[in-house]
């Protein structure tokens, strides 16, 4: 695309899949830690894309579209669509790319994946952004999400897309027009091969997704998340989140001294990340708060 600001990259699994990411090279010469952004459930690469631009002014910036997800091949097995695979899938990029650490952004799944990082590879992040998920999900939230996932929908227009994301998750949003709308559905839809405008996941991804909520509410990951302690921290919570609780995020903020919470009010699951205190939060945690090291890496890509 002419004018795009990132180059398509990907990487291999180790089953095999093909996997894709932005890779936002930022200037020449910046020796700045890189950021590694990681989408939610249903989501993919795009919904990084405002802010990407933006850090990548100063850094590098990888978004990454998990397995099944955006243009990363869907998986052989259903099965590997949990956290663990997708943190095993991240930390083969950081292999294959030579990133020995980084700094993680991750919205809602993608927190849980950074969280599973950390305790499988703590030395990779340096710091990390968790966007409104934490040790422990809501259940209303979860029950609400396997209303809707794994439907395979179509329409024919993106008009017709964007009113239906707009009567269905209008409550989380409830400021946006219909311009927001449609640039919502530009960044979790694609036109198909048949001039239908379908979700750009793999619906296998809601295999099962409600016989699961029970066992999902009940986890305890508060051991996870405290592996993350070293790190400095940023936990964006939307106000209205049926998914991260206002008592939870504030409990994860009495229990570490290094996180920043910032709460964006007016808003559900999922905060865009673009809202102005939460890109001051980020910039400040990219700009002040990290230890950056020198990087011992190139820009490998695939």
């Amino acid at each position: 695309m002419i004018g795009q600001d990132w180059h398509d990259r990907s990487w291999q699994s180790e089953d095999g899949l093909s996997l894709h990411y932005r890779d936002y090279s930022g200037p020449d010469g910046a020796d700045l830690l890189p950021v590694i952004c990681i989408p939610g459930l249903t989501r993919n690469a795009r919904d990084f894309a405002g802010l990407a631009s933006h850090l990548s002014q100063h850094r590098r910036v990888i978004c990454v579209d998990l397995r099944g997800r955006g243009d990363s091949d869907f998986a052989k097995d259903a099965a590997t669509y949990q956290p663990l695979q997708y943190a095993q899938d991240v930390i083969a990029l950081m292999d294959q790319a030579g990133l020995d650490r980084a700094a993680f952004i991750g919205s809602s799944l993608g927190g849980l994946v950074t969280m599973t990082i950390a305790m499988s590879r703590p030395a990779l992040i340096a710091g990390a952004v968790l966007n409104d998920v934490g040790p422990k999900i809501e259940k209303a939230g979860l029950e609400r999400i396997a209303d809707y996932v794994g439907q395979q929908r179509s329409f024919p227009t993106w008009m017709h897309a964007a009113r239906s994301l707009q009567e269905n998750h209008g409550a989380i949003h409830p400021d946006w027009g219909v311009i927001d709308w449609l640039a919502e559905a530009k960044r979790v839809m694609v036109l198909g091969n048949n001039g239908r405008i379908t979700f750009d996941y793999d619906m296998r991804i809601g295999e099962g997704f409600a016989d699961a909520v029970d066992e999902a509410a009940g986890l305890d990951l508060w051991p996870a998340f405290e592996t993350m302690a070293r790190y400095p921290l940023v936990v964006v919570r939307g106000e209205n989140s049926d998914i991260l609780s206002d008592t939870v995020a504030r409990e994860m903020q009495g229990r570490m001294s290094n996180i920043e919470l910032v709460t964006v009010p007016g808003t559900g699951h999922l905060p865009t990340l673009a809202e102005p205190e939460v890109m001051q939060a980020i910039e400040h945690l990219l700009n002040e708060r990290l230890i950056e090291q020198p990087l011992s890496s190139g820009r490998a890509g695939g």
